[in-house]
């Protein structure tokens, strides 16, 4: 009997301790799910928080004690953000982005901010050989792009510290992306993002939707955008040389900012602005032109061993005009290739951006140099359509060349007879001339002559200097030992750098100074023989044979660090040069046909033209008067 009252206290007190156990369970449970609530509430805060201080003069969010109610919460980000405390408590800001992707380019749309925070070319690859690195306009915050307003209640903040709340959609095979900073349910900034297949060209949009009461619309929102451009470019000096920013203004005007250390300018009506790499372009276009821009490039290249990075740090600041209570711009956005056949092809003046020189430089390279290579590109390697391309250039050029010859070899010719008037008459200069004007009108000689073809020649070799550099379709093609006819064809890498040089030696470079060398050694001589020494003057025949070994000299310091088509083109010329000349010179002008043709011309009458007549009584007038003047003075 007392062995079953024990079995039942001891029952009783394992019941109590189970019952205690189980309580300390339940309220340690409550004690944990209350600490992951209060945990989860305040990251919830910092997401909406995070970033939000903006710059000096803006208003930012007010820090939130996790503590709190999410009444109190609510109240702290209204006070901070006014009506778009709305915005900061959607699920979208928690960020994120939202990718829109093509067969050409690959971009992301951060929540916070609504803009582009990455654009990627999928077709393109950066200079360094193997990595597979796609070309990146942007990544890693080197851009941005904000629109700054004020609101009613004087607060004044930045769309890059707010969130957006985005919609993704499918208008046929275009891909729509709409993101809106919201005040309210129907009140919003909205940003609207269309990519096309198959294009580097974005529709972009700008517009409000009930924001009158919310924003001071008699102030403009101000745009701002800035780039920091990434190098994609073997040499680093070359790609920076090619960098720039350019803009249409005026109903089709174009400008650049240079290349100075920092630049600025202030421009009107401006319809685009592009932020030009080398061989890469990053363009906001306009429908409506922005009433004023504010534009700044700013050179991040100062020592090009060190500052390998970045090449040029571009901003733009542009006021967007409320009309009728709203905003409402269309735009685009391009991030592609600086390619002139695809900028041409958007009949945006686009192509305006490439560097093909003013006037008859452009003209030349537009209409003849880039539809010829073109062609000649479309069938073979690169390498060899550059020698074809040369081969064309010098024939279509050849009777130029022959012409400045033929000039020459008759000035070599007289120059024994004007030597003797220079010494008959070199106390009375003015009957020297008149007597030298006599002979070279006798021997059917022109002086300028062989002037005249050396100035005709200029315009394509300019065309020729802007073309090959500028020449997309060069980029990372191989040709021998160049890797890259685009940039410089380095063989060895020098543990040095030499000032104007570089630190690497290019082969093509070398080639065409060596070539320059002998085409002017050759050619040299008949100049300074067909040349008449003028009395003051200095002698050019001791000039021209100094610029024999100066002139090969500055080309190999120069184009070291340029394009290998270049140096490859201008090699080649002159090769072509030189045969031509030796053919010119030993087969079609010999020096015993040329002096008969002289003979033969003092033997024909002449009869002036208006010019020679002219200048020709001019001349006696002038000897006349002196003549009177000296027997006044005797």
């Amino acid at each position: 009997m007392e062995e079953k009252k024990l079995d039942v206290k001891s029952l009783v007190g394992f019941g109590l301790i189970a019952l205690i156990l189980i309580w300390m369970i339940y309220n340690q449970t409550e004690q944990e799910e209350s600490k992951n609530s209060e945990k989860d509430k305040q990251e919830h805060i910092d997401k909406i928080t995070d970033e939000t201080i903006p710059e000096e003069g803006t208003t930012s969010l007010t820090e939130v004690d996790s503590t709190v109610s999410d009444s109190v919460n609510a109240e702290n980000l209204k006070s901070s953000l006014g009506a778009f405390a709305y915005s900061a408590s959607l699920p979208s800001a928690k960020g994120g982005v939202t990718e829109l992707e093509n067969e050409l380019l690959d971009l992301k749309i951060a929540n916070k901010g609504g803009y582009i925070s990455s654009a990627t070319l999928k077709n393109f690859e950066q200079f360094r050989k193997g990595s597979n690195q796609r070309v990146e306009l942007i990544k890693d915050n080197n851009a941005d792009f904000n629109l700054q307003f004020q609101t009613k209640d004087n607060r004044i903040l930045n769309t890059r510290d707010l969130y957006f709340e985005p919609e993704f959609t499918k208008e046929g095979e275009n891909q729509v992306l709409t993101m809106r900073l919201k005040a309210g349910a129907q009140q919003y900034l909205e940003y609207r993002y269309v990519l096309k297949p198959k294009d580097y060209m974005l529709d972009f949009s700008i517009r409000t939707q009930g924001l009158s009461k919310v924003v001071n619309t008699s102030k403009p929102m101000d745009l701002e955008w800035q780039l920091k451009a990434y190098r994609n470019e073997k040499s680093v000096t070359y790609e920076n040389r090619y960098t720039d920013m350019v803009y249409e203004y005026e109903d089709g005007k174009d400008d650049d900012l240079g290349q100075g250390s920092t630049e600025a300018e202030k421009a009107e009506d401006v319809t685009y602005i592009a932020y030009k790499q080398h061989f890469f372009a990053s363009i906001l276009l306009t429908d409506t032109p922005f009433k004023t821009a504010d534009l700044t490039s700013e050179n991040l290249v100062k020592d090009e061993e060190i500052d390998t990075v970045f090449t040029k740090n571009f901003t733009a600041k542009v006021p967007l005009e409320f009309k009728g209570g709203e905003l409402s711009y269309n735009m685009n956005w391009y991030y592609g290739p600086s390619d002139y056949e695809i900028l041409y092809n958007y009949d945006r003046n686009l192509d305006e951006i490439m560097p093909l020189g003013w006037g008859i430089f452009g003209w030349i390279n537009r209409f003849i140099f880039i539809p010829l290579f073109g062609a000649l590109s479309s069938f073979l390697p690169y390498g060899i359509a550059i020698i074809l391309f040369t081969i064309l250039v010098r024939l279509v050029m050849s009777p130029v060349t022959y012409k400045s010859y033929l000039s020459q070899a008759k000035m070599k010719v007289i120059r024994p007879e004007i030597n003797e008037l220079n010494e008959k008459y070199k106390k009375d200069p003015m009957k020297k001339q008149q007597e030298t004007m006599k002979l070279y009108n006798k021997a059917g000689v022109s002086p300028m002559a062989g002037c005249l073809p050396a100035l005709m020649q200029i315009p394509v070799f300019y065309a020729l200097f802007q073309f090959f550099p500028s020449y997309f379709d060069l980029r990372q093609k191989s040709f021998l030992w160049a890797t890259d006819l685009s940039s410089y064809d380095s063989i060895i890498h020098l543990p040095f750098y030499i000032p104007f040089y570089g630190n690497h030696v290019s082969i093509f470079p070398i080639l065409a100074s060596v070539a320059i060398f002998f085409y002017m050694k050759m050619t040299t001589g008949d100049q300074s023989m067909a040349q008449p020494q003028q009395e003051g003057m200095p002698d050019m025949s001791k000039i021209m044979k100094v610029m024999i070994y100066i002139s090969p000299l500055m080309m190999l310091i120069f184009f070291n660090n340029y394009a290998s088509g270049l140096s490859l083109y201008y090699f080649i010329s002159n090769l072509i040069t030189i045969g031509i000349m030796f053919v010119i010179k030993n087969y079609i002008v010999k020096e015993e046909k040329v002096h008969a043709m002289v003979q033969q011309n003092k033997e024909k009458p002449k009869k002036q033209n208006k010019f020679q007549k002219k200048m020709q009584e001019m001349m006696e007038q002038a000897q006349e008067q002196q003549e009177r003047q000296q027997k006044k003075n005797k």
